[in-house]
């Protein structure tokens, strides 16, 4: 199968924002990503509500909502009522991460949690059965363009087998750094979805960008 590709509007053109998510409607792109900070659990703020709402008047494509929030349990209902269709939440974030799982799949959206560099999948154990996704940071939360970290390659590999050993459906994606050359052995680990900001934003023909990520192997 090939990968599900999810670029992160925060490295898109906010001045012009309607045309980019017209972009990517008409992209080989399955999902657009969308990272919330509230600068507390991340050292930096992006968008909120109003944003995440006019995004979803103009997207043809899920919503896949990532929380860098603190009590994020707070704001779940507002970010589906928003437009939201998958919400992540870190696992860092939350102290009753069983809880907030169930309360995001009652909203009808699916529930995902992410895990930053430093974080154990083990963690994970008792709570992947009720995971559509885990998002693996391959980067420090919080900004873009930063560098690829390679440890990410082994985590993929601890979490793929995690979810066969509890008979999960939970799909791995990878937030941070992704780019053609690193690609090909994130699937070859075990990713299902890989979310590209500056990587797809920055480049001459982001749409070009997009199907070649989509068509590796």
């Amino acid at each position: 199968m090939r990968p599900l590709i999810a670029p992160s509007v925060l490295a898109s053109d906010f001045a012009n924002l309607q045309s980019e998510v017209e972009m990517l409607n008409n992209s080989q792109a399955d999902w657009l990503h969308i990272d919330i900070m509230d600068g507390r659990f991340v050292p930096n703020i992006s968008f909120g509500f109003p944003v995440l709402e006019a995004i979803k008047r103009y997207a043809q494509k899920p919503l896949d909502v990532h929380l860098m929030i603190v009590e994020p349990e707070l704001y779940i209902e507002r970010f589906r009522e928003a437009g939201a269709d998958t919400i992540s939440v870190h696992v860092e974030a939350c102290t009753h991460l069983h809880r907030t799982l169930q309360q995001i799949k009652a909203t009808g959206a699916k529930a995902g949690i992410a895990v930053n560099p430093h974080t154990s999948v083990h963690l994970l154990e008792d709570v992947i059965a009720d995971a559509d996704l885990v998002c693996l940071m391959s980067v420090n939360p919080g900004f873009g363009g930063q560098k690829f970290i390679e440890n990410t390659y082994r985590k993929i590999e601890a979490l793929k087998n995690l979810i066969i050993q509890r008979n999960s459906q939970a799909l791995i994606e990878i937030d941070g750094g992704v780019n053609q050359h690193n690609t090909p052995l994130l699937l070859e680990k075990g990713a299902d979805v890989l979310v590209a900001g500056s990587f797809v934003f920055s480049a001459e023909d982001p749409a070009q960008t997009i199907a070649d990520l989509k068509s590796s192997k």
